[in-house]
């Protein structure tokens, strides 16, 4: 596994801004239930874009790194919770930076697109809607919201769930069904016809904005501010899925190798029944376990970075890589948490709050049974068509 100069080079940087600036802000009082204030990302970003390494994915020229250099420099960004808020690596927008710098328009790039690479705006994907609708969330043809066309505009209704961000978002790409297929439009925010109707409370805590119950009524969009063509907004998402779903892979490996890193320290320095911590196997195995774990889930990723990196859409690795990357994940910061006892299970470090991300990310960007049953449907097809 060979990694770039300049990856390294920004890894690096990356890297040493997140322990050196970053981590003292960890308990910072403006990181709350629903994610750090507007505030706090606005005052970390303006730190990153000082110390050069904000939007580190993005060249100046508004080249991406690929998706394996991209995965050596958000590892490194997640290393803190808040690293991904300040490097704006974090999702939604980094997975919204793709899709718009591979679909949207000149135009829509520069309105749009060049506010969020600059860090200057936040953005929201509006896709998944609430579960008492009966809407689309593990299956988007399930999708109720609808668009219509009226004379130069298009106009928008329906309600969507577990929108990251939309609490003081500035940048939208809504997600809407025609008579045609699926549509994308971008959006700005705030918009009157957009209106939260709760900010959910979940065991996750990092993301800006959290997660919100959005109504959409009588939304009117300028024909020129679809994305792509209409009809073609699943295409499209596919786009998105998989490098999305890698990432959210490779910030939180970041993390977890963090609380590797507070677990060990804790358990070398305490002492129990005669010994440090590590000495007693029951201990010591759980953190050798735990480097196994983190060293599968890094080359997971770097395997199903490679695939990317051919232009292969990645559909179907990107779903192992997620199912297997966030299990292992799973089992690291429960380890972790268990090493350290009580101290673990308190807000005294973020070993916590790993573990209450991660659980999250179990579900989000696809739960592991659903990506199981697809993996499941693909061995299928595969045998049909081996017989013929």
């Amino acid at each position: 596994m060979t990694t770039t100069d300049r990856a390294l080079a920004i890894g690096e940087r990356v890297e040493r801004f997140v322990r050196d600036i970053v981590i003292p802000y960890e308990r910072d009082p403006r990181c709350a239930a629903h994610g750090p204030s507007e505030e706090l990302v606005n005052e970390l970003r303006a730190l990153a874009r000082d110390a050069g390494v904000l939007t580190p994915h993005i060249l100046g020229d508004g080249q991406h790194l690929t998706q394996r250099e991209t995965a050596h420099v958000l590892i490194r960004s997640g290393l803190s919770p808040l690293g991904p808020v300040a490097c704006n690596t974090m999702a939604p927008d980094e997975g919204n930076m793709y899709l718009l710098g591979h679909v949207a328009s000149p135009e829509q790039k520069v309105r749009f697109l060049r506010p969020v690479i600059e860090g200057n705006a936040r953005s929201a994907f509006f896709m998944t809607e609430p579960a008492e609708d009966n809407g689309a969330g593990s299956d988007p043809s399930m999708m109720l919201t609808a668009c219509e066309p009226e004379g130069n505009h298009w106009v928008i209704n329906g309600r969507k769930a577990f929108i990251t961000g939309a609490q003081d978002a500035k940048v939208g790409i809504v997600m809407a069904k025609s008579t045609e297929g699926a549509c994308m439009f971008l959006v700005d925010l705030p918009d009157p016809a957009i209106r939260i109707e709760r900010v959910l409370d979940t065991i996750d805590s990092s993301m800006p904005g959290g997660h919100a119950v959005v109504a959409i009524e009588n939304l009117r969009v300028p024909a020129t501010q679809m994305l792509g063509e209409p009809g073609e907004g699943f295409k499209y998402a596919q786009v998105r899925l998989s490098p999305a779903r890698l990432s959210h892979c490779m910030r939180w490996l970041g993390s977890c190798v963090r609380a590797h890193e507070i677990a060990t320290d804790y358990a070398c320095r305490r002492q129990a029944f005669g010994k440090s911590l590590i000495d007693h196997e029951g201990v010591g195995f759980m953190l050798a376990e735990n480097m196994i774990d983190l060293r599968q889930a890094e080359l997971m990723i770097d395997w199903c970075a490679s695939v990317l990196d051919t232009g292969n859409l990645g559909t179907s690795e990107s779903s192992m890589a997620k199912v297997a990357v966030s299990e292992a994940l799973m089992r690291i910061a429960d380890r972790c948490v268990q090493v350290m006892g009580g101290t673990g299970v308190s807000g005294d470090t973020i070993v916590e709050q790993v573990f209450r991300e991660v659980r999250a990310f179990r579900i989000y960007d696809g739960p592991t049974e659903v990506h199981k049953w697809s993996l499941a449907k693909k061995i299928k097809r595969e045998w049909k068509s081996s017989r013929g």
